[in-house]
């Protein structure tokens, strides 16, 4: 019999008041305590906590407080990672990101769902999605990703987009819900001009 943790991870419904997940949320919880009260001149000792708290760290990395997440073991991040103030994560399936990845202030990355019909619901059991975010992708501000959601490589998301299903690489899409608006091209280069 699978335990409530590997129901969680695999998204069938599990028991979110589990106590072992309890535990792990409470764990979690207080590592980001650390992380949000921690100076600012304190980089290298939030460098350590994030380390520790999340599955996967890359190289150079940088996350100014504050974040929220779940568990912190279900998210992955490549390297030149940027996420600026209050990022949630609720990472109760893989969340992934690419290397290259900015996020601006104010998004969430949501992968846990619930039934739709309230019966299941009032259960208080639920799911997870995994997230997956490509390589240079660009997260406008007050973004929202929602569960089972992949974002394409070199692709740019608009602030304020709710992405509710699945972005192409090499796009720049916007909106609720968030839909492509057009292929990025040479005309959208900056430099050379």
């Amino acid at each position: 019999m699978s335990t409530e943790k590997e129901k969680m991870i695999n998204g069938l419904l599990y028991d979110a008041t589990d106590q072992q997940l309890t535990i792990d949320r409470e764990r979690a919880e207080e590592q980001v305590f650390k992380f949000n009260s921690l100076s600012p001149s304190k980089r290298i000792e939030k460098d350590e906590i994030i380390k520790k708290l999340f599955g996967k760290v890359g190289k150079n990395f940088f996350i100014r407080s504050t974040l929220y997440t779940d568990y912190g073991y279900n998210i992955e991040i490549g390297d030149n990672f940027y996420a600026n103030h209050n990022l949630t994560i609720l990472d109760c399936a893989k969340v992934k990101f690419g290397d290259n990845v900015f996020i601006a202030p104010n998004c969430g990355f949501y992968t846990a769902a619930h039934p739709l019909v309230a019966q299941e619901r009032n259960t208080l059991l639920e799911f997870a999605k995994p997230i997956t975010v490509g390589n240079n992708v660009w997260i406008g501000a007050g973004v929202q990703v929602m569960p089972g959601v992949t974002i394409g490589d070199n692709t740019v998301i608009g602030g304020g987009s709710v992405v509710t299903k699945d972005i192409p690489s090499d796009v720049v899409a916007v909106g609720n819900p968030c839909k492509v608006l057009r292929k990025l091209s040479e005309q959208d280069k900056i430099l050379n001009k």
